[in-house]
Parts: structure tokens; sequence; C-alpha cells
């Protein structure tokens, strides 16, 4: 994946670099990270408003993986932007 790239992976931390995105998909996901009880501290930082790549920090209580969490959040991510989609559409 080219927008996508990993800075660090531990067993409970994991850094990554997200390409072409800004603060909204970057809240999003880190809102729905912090619902997660595995879960327990999601950031993301965007260096500069205008160029920065944000960089987004998962750290997952012992015993669980930020791989994962992060998968999971994806996952609902899509979800409930499609199901938004679904809404705009039939309002529209």
């Amino acid at each position: 994946m080219e927008n996508f790239e990993i800075i660090e992976d531990k067993t409970l931390e994991l850094t990554f670099e997200v390409k072409d995105e800004s603060h909204g998909v970057c809240n999003a996901l880190r809102h729905i990270l912090m619902q997660d009880p595995d879960v327990e501290y999601a950031v993301y930082n965007i260096d500069h408003p205008l160029t920065g790549k944000p960089q987004m920090t998962i750290k997952t209580k012992r015993g669980k993986r930020p791989r994962a969490a992060l998968k999971k959040a994806a996952e609902e991510l899509q979800k409930e932007s499609s199901e938004f989609k679904q809404l705009l559409d039939e309002a529209l």
C-alpha cells in the first residue's frame, strides 16, 4: 500500500503515516479506536497543516495487538461511511 507507511511496529504500539489524508479521516479513525476497550490510546499528529502527513500511534492493552485494533476500526469506519453515503443518497 503506497499511501500507508509503518514507522514503528512494537508488540503493543503501532505508529504509521497516512499519505494524502487529512484531519477528517484520521480523527474519525481515532474516535472509533478510542471506543475499543482493547485500545489504551490512539493519537495522531500533522506537523504542518498544508504539507504535513498525518502520523498516528495506537497503543493497546496487554495481550492485544494494535494491528488487529486498526483493522477492526478501519472496517467499522468503512461500514459507517457506506451507511452515511446510503442515507445521503436516499435524502437527495
